[in-house]
This record gives structure tokens, C-alpha cells and sequence, in this order.
């Protein structure tokens, strides 16, 4: 019988190979290095070198649920600052699954290339290997520099990928962001002036990739006064021109004089170098990780600047993709209505930071804190893959 299970193991390895063969797909040779990082449960190097693959997996907590997060495409300037973003949108993960109580755990990964030269199919293919090897604990999607069509990519090597165009699947979920953002705005809002409408509310918005463009979509429908930037000058100024927007060049626009600063593009932008030299009453977007330090939040608070916690605004992706892994199938309206009560729970938030004299940066924290510790929202079900690994 032992024989007999080895010949039919060694017939499916020969199989295999010569079907890679006729893809014109060739052997990976995947190297796999573990990184001891206190406080996170894997952080893991990725290297495969006939793809030039280099990549970080970092896998922050899965109390909840396995890990939910994209994939980030980007030029690190060193393998240093790469890690520094994984475990920094990690953690951020963890904190935004447990608030939006997904049943699912925080985990981020980075693939240190330039999206634009660098990003080939074989480095795709490699990823997806090495996202396989993980048995599911980390689930992948699309984040900065990764596109759906990217994870495409990925589903031929793995099912642990969410954010594709398959029937039961959710598709790109920038605009269910953008929506979960746009909500947001409005709860700063009521919280600046007593209503939520933004009619005539000056809103600045930096960046404008897939969130960006899409938040602009629903802010000028609602009547905000917009000031747009993007490195992209072209395209900002078309945009512009479409929704009747005035434009800032990229460095000036966090310092633009406004209501309500929408950042949708990298983070890092709350600094002690930026604090002071804001001039918007509130601080309202799409991007991860907008505070470089956790005391930034305080400095706002002490300035009189609402913060809209960043992993709680922009959560509109995350429950969006998390939809498709629920055991009927992808319902759109399901995500919709849950991504529309993002406005209820930032009003909560800065009632609890009113009530408790801190920044609603930590009042958010302390929220998901509280949910992770107890279970709260902690997935009862396997996750369901409603497409499978093409041969």
C-alpha cells in the first residue's frame, strides 16, 4: 500500500511538472526566513530569486480570526523601513478587525519593487506560493501598488486571496473605502458644527488613487467645497475640472486652510513636524498608519483638531472582502449597510474620548483592545473560498 501511495505521489509530482512546463512556468525555489519580532505572532522574509522576489509577511494577531490584509507593492528605500511598514499596517489591521468585529486577525505583507518597472507576473506567481505555505492563517488582498488583476496572480498559486473578480467575490474595494471614508466625514461633521451635511464644508483631500477619486465622487455630490492634490498634476487638474475643485501641489496641501483634511494616500503625515502647521479643524481620510507616533494624536487633541482614528474610517475595505469569505457568497448590500454604521462608531469614539479627556486615538485602541481581550466578534465559522487554485 506504501507502494502503491508513492508511485501515485511521484505520478502527480511528474504531472505537475509537466504541466508547469507547458505554462512555461519553471520550478520555484522559495527561501522562507522567520524574524523574531516580540509582539507579533510570525513575521516572516520572503525570498525567491529567479523572481527577484523579496517580501515580508507580517502576521500580528489572529485572537479574532485568521489574518485579513493586503499586499503592498512599493520601492522600500532599505529592508529596514519595509519592515517598519509591515508591522506598523499589521498591528493596524488587528485594530481595524477587531472594531469592525469581521471575525478575522490583523496581518500585512510588502513587496519591496516599484509597482510600475518591477512588478512581473513571476513575482506575482512567487508571492502567492509563499502566501500558500501559510495554510491560511494570512489571507492576502489588494492594497497600495497591488490591483485586483495582481491578485489574480496570486489565486493561481493560492486560494487565500480575497478582492477578485470571481461571481461570488468582492472585486476592487476602493469604493467601498471611499464610502466608509465619506460617512466618516460626515460624522466630523456633526461633530464640528452640529449636522452632518456638508454642504459648502471646505474639504481637502490628498491623494487621489482609487479611494481618493472615489471619496471626491461622493463628496461633491454631497455639496463639499473641494481642494484637491496628487503627485499625478495631471490627473488632479482633470479631476478638478470634473467636480469644479480647486488644486494644491502635493506639499501644500496638508496645510491647506479647510474644514476637514481628507489623507488618502501614504501615512506617517501626523507628525511633530505637521502638527503645528495644520490649519483644518478636523483630520478625516482614507490612509493607514496617519500618525507616526501614538503621542501625535494627543498633539492634535491639544490643538483642537478632531482625529477620525484612521484603522476605524477606513475599515469600508476590509469588511467589504471579508464579505465574500462568509459561507453564502459575496451579498454587496451586506458590507454596504456595515460600512455605512462607520459614522455610528466614530460618534461613539469621540463621546468616549470627550468623556475620558484623551485623544480618540486611544479610545479607539481601547475599544479594540477590549473586543480582542473578551472575543468579542471572534469568528465561530472557517472562512469559505468560493473560487479555487487554477491548474
Amino acid at each position: 500500500m506504501q507502494v502503491l501511495d508513492q508511485e501515485a505521489v511521484d505520478s502527480k509530482q511528474r504531472l505537475s511538472s509537466l504541466l508547469r512546463e507547458a505554462r512555461g512556468e519553471r520550478e520555484l525555489e522559495l527561501q522562507i526566513e522567520r524574524l523574531p519580532v516580540k509582539g507579533y505572532e510570525q513575521v516572516l522574509k520572503v525570498t525567491e530569486k529567479g523572481s527577484k522576489l523579496t517580501a515580508i509577511i507580517a502576521i500580528h494577531d489572529t485572537t479574532l480570526g485568521p489574518a485579513l490584509g493586503g499586499v503592498r507593492i512599493q520601492p522600500y528605500a532599505s529592508f529596514h523601513d519595509a519592515l517598519e511598514d509591515a508591522l506598523r499596517l499589521s498591528k493596524g489591521m488587528t485594530y481595524k478587525a477587531a472594531v469592525s468585529e469581521v471575525g478575522f486577525g490583523g496581518g500585512k505583507s510588502v513587496i519591496l519593487a516599484d509597482p510600475k518597472t518591477e512588478k512581473t507576473p513571476e513575482l506575482l506567481l512567487a508571492f502567492g506560493a509563499a502566501v500558500d505555505t501559510l495554510k491560511g492563517s494570512y489571507i492576502c488582498a489588494e492594497d497600495v501598488g497591488c490591483t485586483p488583476q495582481d491578485c489574480e496572480l496570486f489565486r493561481r498559486k493560492t486560494k487565500y486571496v480575497v478582492g477578485l473578480s470571481h461571481a461570488k467575490s468582492s472585486g476592487d474595494p476602493g469604493p467601498f473605502t471611499s464610502f466608509g471614508v465619506f460617512r466618516g466625514i460626515q460624522s466630523a461633521a456633526k461633530k464640528l458644527f452640529g449636522a452632518d451635511s456638508l454642504e459648502g464644508v471646505k474639504v481637502a483631500v490628498q491623494g487621489l488613487g482609487s479611494v481618493g477619486s472615489n471619496l471626491i465622487n461622493y463628496l461633491f455630490w454631497a455639496g463639499a467645497d473641494l481642494t484637491l492634490s496628487d503627485t499625478d498634476l495631471v490627473k488632479a487638474e482633470r479631476l478638478a475640472g470634473r467636480y469644479g475643485a480647486k488644486t494644491l501641489p502635493p506639499e501644500e496641501i496638508l496645510f491647506a486652510e479647510c474644514d476637514i483634511l481628507a489623507p488618502c494616500a501614504l501615512g506617517g503625515i501626523i507628525n511633530d513636524q505637521t502638527v503645528p502647521r495644520f490649519r483644518c479643524k478636523a483630520i478625516a481620510g482614507g490612509a493607514n498608519n496617519q500618525l507616526l507616533r501614538d503621542s501625535s494624536a494627543l498633539a492634535l487633541k491639544e490643538r483642537g483638531i478632531l482625529y477620525a482614528p484612521d484603522f476605524v474610517i477606513n475599515a469600508g475595505g476590509l469588511l467589504n472582502v471579508a464579505a465574500e469569505l462568509e459561507e453564502e457568497g459575496y451579498v454587496p448590500t451586506y458590507p454596504r449597510s456595515k460600512i455605512s454604521k462607520i459614522y455610528d462608531c466614530l460618534s461613539a469614539i469621540y463621546e468616549i474620548a470627550d468623556k475620558s479627556s484623551e485623544s480618540t486615538h486611544a479610545a479607539a485602541l481601547s475599544l479594540a483592545e477590549y473586543r480582542i481581550k473578551y472575543g468579542i466578534g471572534k469568528r465561530l465559522l472557517a472562512p469559505t473560498f468560493h473560487h479555487t487554485i487554477e491548474s
